[in-house]
């Protein structure tokens, strides 16, 4: 995209962006570390994480505690996010005093208890914000997500009365009441487990977007181009492309959007009314945009420019 952009003689800056789910880890950068951590099935797995300039660790717990690590077979009841509290604990041994925590891509459905029990019930004092990816509550997290990590109906009814003991659980050890927190079922509740030690629950584009530098970048820029593979109502749902076209439109700034492919009578929806060129309008075929796709960005964006 930056490249179709220059060769058509446009100054340009990338900016990678993420709301809190994978990708996370690569948008923000940093000096990577690794860690070897409990899996969610328990084996040892090797996770990165990173540290920024300015002290801030980012864990990405679909690193240590993701649904890809099992490839395909996963054990719902069993899948735990302990390997994430190491995670977390490693950069706390370390002497961070601030982390962002990433949590989507999730295999788990634990409400967070492994994560908990690995930190000793504890975030010592030091700043955690959750960048959560959904807006689901608590118990509500093993209904609407545990049939993408492998739960039966049976299964994830299971997980609901587990989520529903440890919510009690949470509440009387440290008088939190995750029932009622927005985005606490994200990762299977893993965000609920971390509020409940304190840790902050915030939007991901909001966490990513602050640390990146966006609004900063935003300020100075005449037009901004996002993507996405499908553009359609999600897309406005909290997701990387819908906030940047809001706070764009927001700035006055101009947009535009490189997608794959984009629903019939969406643009006119789109906030600020960007520019947007689909990659299956100028293939030959929707099979020719998949097996050209870079090519074919490259070419979207000199047209635009």
């Amino acid at each position: 995209m930056a490249r179709g952009l220059r060769l058509a003689g446009i100054e340009t800056r990338e900016l990678p962006l993420a709301d809190g789910g994978e990708g996370t880890l690569d948008a923000l950068g940093g000096e990577r570390r690794s860690a070897r951590v409990a899996g969610p099935l328990g084996e040892p797995v090797d996770a990165e994480w990173s540290l920024l300039p300015d002290g801030t660790a980012v864990v990405e717990m679909a690193k240590a505690s993701g649904l890809a690590l099992v490839e395909g077979d996963n054990d719902p009841l069993a899948a735990t996010t302990r390997g994430t509290g190491e995670l977390i604990a490693r950069a706390l041994d370390e002497g961070v005093r601030t982390v962002i925590v990433g949590v989507g891509g999730s295999a788990t459905t634990d409400g967070g208890r492994g994560a908990v029990e690995a930190l000793g019930w504890s975030l010592r004092g030091a700043r955690v914000v959750v960048a959560c990816d959904v807006e689901t509550r608590f118990l509500d997290a093993a209904l609407i997500f545990g049939p993408q990590k492998g739960a039966s109906p049976g299964q994830a009814v299971e997980l609901t009365r587990r989520l529903e003991e440890l919510a009690e659980r949470y509440r009387e050890r440290t008088g939190v009441d995750v029932r009622t927190l927005p985005r606490a079922g994200a990762a299977g509740g893993l965000a609920g487990g971390l509020a409940a030690l304190g840790a902050e629950l915030r939007p991901g584009f909001d966490v990513v977007a602050e640390a990146a530098g966006f609004r900063e970048a935003l300020r100075a820029a005449d037009l901004v181009v996002t993507g996405e593979g499908r553009l359609d109502e999600t897309s406005l749902a909290g997701k990387v492309v819908g906030r940047v076209l809001a706070e764009a439109a927001e700035a006055g700034v101009a947009a535009a959007v490189i997608t794959g492919q984009v629903a019939s009578e969406l643009d006119e929806r789109l906030p600020g009314r960007p520019r947007v060129v689909s990659l299956e309008r100028l293939a030959r075929s929707p099979e020719d945009a998949f097996e050209r796709a870079a090519e074919l960005v490259e070419e979207a964006a000199r047209t635009l420019a």
